[in-house]
């Protein structure tokens, strides 16, 4: 290959595609996307897809909501639909972490969200279940939804094609070459490839890439499952999207009466092997509590069901930063089960600090690399990590 690029992007997912297209729209237009496999085959095709705002850091609030925005206007931007479909959000917590739930509200109120706190009445005309063996406080997001993930990233990276971007499937980076401390470009399973500029976007494969160069942010990759429930004939499905730290799931709508559902965030696994299927006994225990929160759902039909990847950091949060000590090294890596919902404030960060000017868009300082070893962690006000 040994062509020569303004920027490199390892991983063809969606992140990888965000930022592709949003350096070319800022006027670099001369990259080349590195995907493995091909596009949006890594964690993106394995998300639950949801959209909510509801986060402990207004870091994370702030890029949920803004990338919303984008969401629902996403053929406008893109020439192709995001999938995005309203049917809000609701949080539920035990009664315990109300205090901290209402700090959360407060915290996304100021910044402009929609959401308030809801009570058990509002909770059953949704026609939900109160949980009724110990007292709850619930929120509510009444623009949240989800969409579909391989839809965004066609999006972008159909968009980035336009821009005269390049894209290179089933093409793997095997390493980062560096030079007196300088970033000069990659090794592909098709050769050497020259850049200054170098963005690992590659999720799971990130941390194994970054470690042959020195790089050990602490990273692990645990495994999420998904299950597919049929809750047969009848209406269509109308419930909301649930984020449920009593019983610890999050659960969508899917087509027709089916409900996706998902839980695990402790088995921790390798990136190449691991059971991408689902558990029965998990499967049990996620229908019976799920029963305990929808009507009707003692009955429910398995008719289907993945394992994905979190891919995650020590405290739950992104890192969005340059490489200190490797000139022209960028990382966008460790979304750690919230990365979708991100992705396009992700592709606007990330390509304003690229490009060398202040983060304008929100400001993700708190997210660099050396918060790990500076000891300044990102922090969670619930057990429940993927709300952090």
């Amino acid at each position: 290959m040994n062509k020569s690029y303004d920027a490199l992007i390892v991983g063809g997912g969606v992140m990888g595609c965000s930022i592709q297209y949003n350096l070319a729209e800022r006027g670099m237009n001369r990259s080349l996307l590195f995907e493995k496999d091909v596009l949006g085959s890594g964690s993106t095709s394995r998300s639950q897809a949801i959209l909510r705002m509801h986060y402990s850091n207004p870091e994370t609030a702030m890029m949920a909501w803004e990338s919303l925005k984008i969401f629902r206007n996403f053929e406008e931007i893109t020439g192709v639909s995001s999938g995005y479909t309203q049917t809000g959000y609701l949080l539920a917590v035990p009664e315990h972490y109300r205090n901290p739930m209402l700090q959360n509200l407060q915290m996304q109120q100021h910044l402009g969200i929609d959401v308030n706190e809801v009570d058990s009445r509002f909770v059953q005309d949704l026609g939900l279940n109160a949980y009724p063996e110990e007292a709850e406080a619930y929120a509510w997001e009444p623009l949240s939804g989800f969409a579909d993930p391989y839809s965004v990233t066609l999006g972008y990276a159909n968009r980035s094609r336009e821009f005269e971007c390049e894209i290179q499937v089933e093409s793997e980076v095997k390493g980062i070459s560096i030079d007196r401390d300088k970033v000069v470009g990659v090794k592909t399973t098709d050769g050497d490839v020259y850049s200054d500029k170098v963005v690992v976007a590659a999720g799971p494969w990130s941390a194994p890439l970054l470690k042959e160069v020195g790089l050990d942010f602490g990273i692990e990759t645990v495994r999420h499952q998904v299950f597919l429930l049929d809750r047969g004939e009848g209406p269509a499905n109308k419930i909301p999207i649930i984020g449920d730290v009593s019983l610890n799931f999050s659960a969508r709508p899917d087509i027709g009466n089916v409900i996706m559902v998902g839980v695990g965030e402790d088995e921790v696994v390798g990136p190449n092997e691991y059971n991408q299927s689902v558990d029965t006994d998990m499967l049990v225990k996620t229908q019976a509590d799920l029963a305990r929160r929808i009507p009707g759902l003692p009955d429910a039909s398995f008719v289907g069901g993945w394992s994905g990847l979190f891919t995650v950091t020590p405290d739950w949060h992104p890192i969005l930063s340059s490489i200190e000590g490797i000139e022209g090294l960028y990382v966008a890596i460790g979304f750690s089960g919230h990365g979708f919902k991100l992705s396009p404030m992700i592709g606007q960060v990330m390509s304003e600090i690229i490009l060398g000017q202040e983060s304008k868009s929100v400001d993700v300082s708190s997210l660099g690399a050396n918060r790990f070893k500076e000891g300044q962690l990102m922090k969670s006000r619930y057990d429940m990590q993927v709300l952090a």
